[in-house]
């Protein structure tokens, strides 16, 4: 099977390549390599993938119509999974038209790709963010999710109603995943865990915001890639679901266990043998108190849900930043 995965050299997109390449896909990855944050990490994921003989790279911007016009012309993907995204709830706050370039006009240069091509079934990422303020938990595909509190969790908002627009004019098979807070090796600097872990290694003192009372549904990244891969093989069909009449399907991905920010900061702890300094914040504008998700439709349709705890993950990660990251340890 020959898959497109967009996003490449980021978190998601590394582990997802990698796991593809070891069972024999033909992967072929775009990614612009954007500043948001260190490009060496990126360079470094990549460097992992290249000696596979069934990888190809293109340097490539969702949002430039006609490179994206061409790649759907000179290539022929089986699947598409959209990993590619302007990430960060707060950075919306402070760039939001890198938002609407890659997550609103990149997303629909992706979709057009996908329809003129015929390929068989496209995956993308969404987020937790959509369900914004919902008092409902846990949080259900089938929850109203129209409050959007953040710019990016509106585009991501967007995406899946794009998507659903594409599946049900042209028929163009779409899964959207809803990721709940993905954490683990190779993981992004730019979240919560990461920081806490560089601060609390260099001596420094970490935020800890709605004074660590928020919760959230930790998921591990070899979990999230074990429900991508697996509704990747699960091509949605018109009228399976009796909220549409489209080849449309929607997952939450996430570990179906919220826990305290507290609590994690104590794993993190535990996982390091050091304690936090901590300054204790209110909440920052665009964050949500709450996030957990309801997975019973992954686990009847694809027969997974996510199980490791914070303690497995937490560990691997931090094994693995103090190997990556030795003179900072």
């Amino acid at each position: 099977m020959h898959v497109l995965v967009t996003g490449v050299a980021g978190f998601i997109g590394y582990h997802l390549a990698q796991r593809l390449l070891k069972e024999g896909f033909q992967v072929y990855g775009i990614d612009n390599l954007n500043e948001y944050y260190d490009v060496n990490l990126k360079k470094a994921r990549l460097a992992q993938l290249t000696p596979h003989t069934g990888f190809t790279f293109e340097y490539l911007d969702l949002s430039d119509r006609q490179a994206m016009t061409t790649l759907f012309e000179t290539q022929q993907f089986d699947c598409v999974v959209n990993l590619a995204a302007q990430a960060g709830v707060r950075y919306s706050l402070e760039n939001p038209l890198a938002y609407a370039d890659s997550n609103v006009t990149g997303f629909v240069n992706l979709l057009e790709g996908c329809r003129h091509s015929a390929v068989k079934h496209l995956v993308f990422a969404s987020s937790s963010s959509v369900y914004g303020v919902n008092p409902k938990t846990p949080f259900s595909t089938s929850d109203n999710v129209d409050h959007p509190i953040s710019l990016y969790a509106a585009t991501k908002k967007a995406n899946e109603l794009m998507a659903h627009t594409y599946s049900h004019l042209f028929q163009l098979p779409t899964t959207g995943l809803r990721f709940f807070t993905v954490y683990g090796e190779w993981g992004r600097p730019d979240m919560a865990y990461f920081k806490f872990v560089k601060a609390i290694e260099s001596g420094q003192a970490i935020d800890v915001y709605n004074y660590g009372d928020m919760q959230r549904d930790f998921t591990y990244i070899d979990d999230v890639i074990e429900g991508v891969v697996r509704v990747m093989h699960r091509i949605p069909v018109a009228g399976e679901d009796a909220l549409t009449q489209a080849p449309y399907k929607l997952y939450n991905i996430g570990n179906n266990q919220p826990v305290t920010l507290k609590r994690f900061i104590e794993v993190v702890e535990q996982a390091l043998g050091k304690e936090a300094q901590k300054n204790f914040l209110p909440m920052q504008p665009g964050d949500v108190p709450t996030t957990y998700a309801d997975v019973d439709d992954l686990m009847r349709d694809v027969g997974f849900k996510p199980s490791t705890t914070i303690e497995e993950g937490i560990d691997r990660f931090v094994r693995w930043y103090r190997d990556y990251y030795p003179s900072k340890s």
